[in-house]
């Protein structure tokens, strides 16, 4: 499979993997690393929010 990295397109076999993730009351986030040696050359995150934060009041608004 190929990886987008910092280098361009590598193949993941040349890479070396690490997951990770956490979890607190507010959120559940996941996370992929790839690195090349001792380099970190990607990183995906997910983030799932458990509840609409109180700051947002319940309202959407467009960001353009």
């Amino acid at each position: 499979m190929l990886v987008t990295t910092t280098k361009g397109e590598m193949d993941d076999s040349l890479l070396v993997r690490k997951d990770g993730n956490m979890e607190n009351d507010n959120e559940k986030t996941s996370w992929v690393e790839y690195y090349s040696g001792d380099e970190l050359v990607h990183r995906s995150v997910h983030v799932t929010l458990k509840e609409i934060p109180f700051s947002a009041g319940g309202k959407t608004e467009s960001l353009g």
